[in-house]
Formats: structure tokens, sequence, C-alpha cells
């Protein structure tokens, strides 16, 4: 009696942690990388996080390679990395839920005075105060992030509107000139980079708060920094920032309508754990000769 076809393991590269470890995923052989250390061979697959370039470089320099997973929702630098043939996919929905919440705590935090609270270190009240019922809140890169947010502030009677790919510039020009908080949640792409210049945060209303939690590279920094030292932004929260990290001594640093957090949106303590179950999740559906849907339209650049 013939035996049956045998078919050869998909071999792919992944982290060295405890969690990628754990990952059983079927018709998948596993290698291991850490900072300083690529396994020999080849590999059909990869799975990035917090991979250091030369060692991305090392790898996609070896032939067979034919997808990468990158565990974050940005592709930064990947497209420009990525030999001809070789299939991109993100994580973008693994960081859905901290991002979105993130953002409504920080919008809070901003209307309730406590950025300038934490910073004042003396029993002084505060001249403005606001909540968010009637904001006029602009999401700007409305997508499964943007539409979380939305219901996050739904019940506090925030006005949402979601800035898309497909908003025409008639349409951001509106949204934008009403605008009490605008929240940065696009993807950084050749069309985004420092799409936040001085002309646009010029057209914001005097008094507007701008939340950055996309990448840094979105806002001119030096636009900002005259936005806010002449009192016509009424303060920012930065989860990522151009440079990143913000060096010492850099004037956005120390200010009382300021706040800046170490790109930790999507931060959680369970953070290694989710990230290993999303890979064991794409995984699998590769293995099932299913498209899984966060892959990257490289031409699109998300």
């Amino acid at each position: 009696m013939p035996k049956p076809p045998t078919t050869t393991p998909t071999r792919v590269l992944m982290p060295d942690l405890l969690e990628f470890r754990a990952i059983t995923a079927e018709g998948t052989e596993s290698a291991y990388y850490r900072a300083d250390f690529l396994p020999e061979g080849e590999f059909e697959g990869l799975v990035a996080w917090g991979m250091p370039k030369k060692l991305r470089l090392q790898v996609l320099s070896r032939p067979g390679l034919k997808w990468v997973l990158t565990l974050t929702a940005g592709i930064d630098g990947w497209p420009e990395m990525l030999p001809p043939g070789v299939t991109l996919y993100n994580a973008h929905e693994l960081h859905d839920e901290a991002v979105a919440q993130h953002a409504a705590a920080t919008l809070l935090a901003a209307g309730r005075g406590l950025i300038r609270f934490a910073q004042a270190g003396s029993w002084e009240r505060p001249g403005q105060l606001w909540t968010l019922k009637g904001r006029n809140v602009v999401v700007w890169g409305y997508g499964h992030i943007g539409r979380i947010l939305s219901d996050l502030l739904a019940p506090f009677g925030a006005q949402i509107t979601g800035l898309r790919s497909s908003s025409t510039l008639q349409e951001i020009q509106a949204a934008l000139s009403t605008a009490d908080d605008v929240v940065l949640l696009l993807p950084l792409t050749e069309a985004t980079k420092q799409i936040v210049n001085a002309g646009v945060l010029a057209s914001l209303k005097s008094g507007a708060w701008l939340y950055n939690l996309g990448r840094g590279e979105l806002v001119d920094t030096a636009a900002l920094v005259w936005a806010l030292d002449s009192g016509h932004l009424g303060g920012a929260v930065l989860d990522v920032t151009d440079p990143e990290p913000l060096p010492q001594g850099h004037p956005l640093w120390g200010r009382g309508n300021v706040l800046i957090t170490p790109h930790i949106a999507s931060t959680t303590q369970d953070m290694q754990q989710r990230a290993a179950d999303y890979a064991e999740g794409v995984l699998g559906q590769l293995a099932r000769g299913e498209v899984p849907k966060n892959k990257v339209e490289l031409g699109k650049g998300y």
C-alpha cells in the first residue's frame, strides 16, 4: 500500500521568548532568534518582534523567504527592505484596544487639568477645565482604533468626526477648522509625513488640542513648538515624537499643557503573550492556505 505524500514543514523564524516557544502551529518548524544570535539556514517566514535593523537585513538577505509578520501596527522601514515577492503582514488589531483606551484616557486627563496638576507641585485651581460633552473630537485616521475610541467616548457626549484616507481635502479642512481635539491615528507613509505642518496647526481654532498616537513624523515638531509657544494651540498629548526618543532639554519637555509618554499607548503587562497568540493565529491561517486580513498593501503603505 503506497504511503501518503509527505509535506515539508514551513520553517519559520521567531523571537526567542517563552511565549513564542510555546506556539504549536501545524505544519510549522520553528527556529528562534535573539538580538545577538541568528540561526543558520533558510526560512520561509519571519515573525518580527523588537528586531534590530541589522538582524532584519541579515534575514532578508537569505534566499527562500516568502513572508514577514511584524508584530507592530506600523510597518516602519519594512517596505524599503523587503526583497521582491516577499509578502508583509502587520498586527494592527493586536494593539487597537490599548491604543484607543490610551487616547480616551488622555482626552479626559486634558479636560480635567490632570496634566497641569501632575506638574504643578502646588495647590492652585486652573482657570479652564472642560468635559467631553459636546466637544468636537476629530479622529484623523479613522480605522479600527478610531471606531473603538468613538465607542468609548460616546457615553461622554463627545461629537466624533472620522477622517479616512478617502476623505477629501475640503472635508479635512472643514473638520479641522471646528475641532476642539484632533487625534492622530494615521499610518506613516510618504503622503502623511509631516502632514500636520505649520499651515494645518494655524488652521485649527485657538485653544484646540493635538493628540499624536500614530507616528512622530506625522507632525512637524518645529511647527508644533511654535503653535504651543504662541498660545494658539491649547496643548498636546504625544505618545510618539520626532525625534524619538525626545532628547533631554528639548523645548517640548516641561510644559504644563503637554503630556509626553514614551511610545507606550499599546503596551500592556500581557503584551508578549498577546503578541504570541496573534502570531499563532496568523501561522494557522497560512498553514490552512488562508490569506490573513492583516496583509499590508505595500503601494498604500498600510
